[in-house]
């Protein structure tokens, strides 16, 4: 008597462990849709609340190229957010120049020098200083760095853009580590070998192996840092005096986007110019935001691709 070749693979669909596994592709499925689907919810409702202003009243070279941002006024509103890009970028500007590096530093000692439990411990630590909020990093820039800049360099308000753009860089220095120490991970170990091989030292085997093949990594751990600053809310609304200004000195009070959103769109009558304006920022930096993003996510699975 023949044996039905599909016998075995109908017991095998009937188990309880076919179910399981068919029913967690199915979970995971669904929480990866739902990811896409969320996203664009968010971005929809972003864009239905601005249409309003940008159809009517949004003149872009009043909007993108005039610093006097006064929604206010009952008179003559003015909504340009020059000042509120300058700030913003002269914020994440001075937290990129304080996270590169040490972000660069922790990711190559973790992944080129620790062995054992302590890089097991550092990247637990790094984990752990990415998930504090950012109310709390705001905290220490307004009750610790705020007294300290005007102790030391005698300025009469350390609300600033130093000020900012130093918590904000040690809020983003850890997601960069992770990602710069996966990049570095991602090198073969027979570059190093073969280096080493060769006589170089260790540094040098970092310095002109593993660095430039693993820069394409590297560059998108940075990228990520720059959206994580331009995204930033609550510890750049208190650190950086929130002030409209366009910043000359690291000494400046400046006002960010973001944190414009968060200050005054509690206070503002829904469907009026200001609601609108206030959601045509949305929009602007969610563009900012999902092009930078996607530009770090295309290097880093271009690295793991190679």
């Amino acid at each position: 008597m023949a044996e039905n070749p599909h016998s075995l693979d109908d017991f095998d669909r009937r188990t309880p462990d076919w179910y399981v596994d068919r029913l967690m592709q199915s979970l995971v499925f669904i929480g990866g849709f739902s990811a896409i689907v969320f996203i664009l919810g968010i971005f929809l409702f972003v864009a239905k609340e601005g249409l309003g202003f940008v159809t009517t009243d949004f003149d872009p070279v009043e909007f993108f190229t005039t610093e006097y941002w006064a929604p206010s006024d009952e008179d003559a509103p003015e909504f340009g957010i020059l000042a509120l890009i300058a700030g913003t970028a002269a914020v994440t500007g001075l937290a990129m120049l304080v996270a590169i590096p040490f972000a660069l530093g922790a990711a190559i000692y973790i992944g080129e020098f620790a062995t054992g439990k302590t890089r097991e411990f550092l990247k637990v630590l790094v984990e752990l200083l990415a998930a504090i909020p950012s109310v709390v990093w705001g905290f220490i820039g307004l009750s610790i760095m705020n007294p300290l800049i005007i102790a030391v360099f005698d300025v009469p308000v350390g609300l600033n853009v130093l000020n900012a753009g130093i918590i904000l860089g040690l809020m983003a220095a850890p997601i960069m580590t992770s990602i710069a120490e996966d990049a570095l991970k991602a090198v073969p170990d027979r570059y190093r070998e073969a280096a080493e091989a060769m006589g170089a030292t260790r540094w040098q085997v970092i310095v002109k192996v593993v660095l430039p093949a693993a820069k394409n990594g590297l560059l998108g751990a940075v990228l990520l840092g720059v959206g994580r600053g331009f995204g930033e809310t609550m510890a750049v609304l208190m650190a950086t005096g929130h002030s409209v200004n366009l910043p000359t000195s690291v000494f400046d009070s400046v006002r960010a986007l973001t944190a414009t959103i968060a200050a005054e769109l509690g206070e503002t009558a829904v469907g009026s110019e200001h609601y609108g304006a206030l959601f045509t920022i949305g929009i602007f930096l969610f563009l900012i935001t999902f092009v930078i993003n996607m530009t770090a996510d295309l290097i880093v699975r271009g690295v793991r691709k190679g």
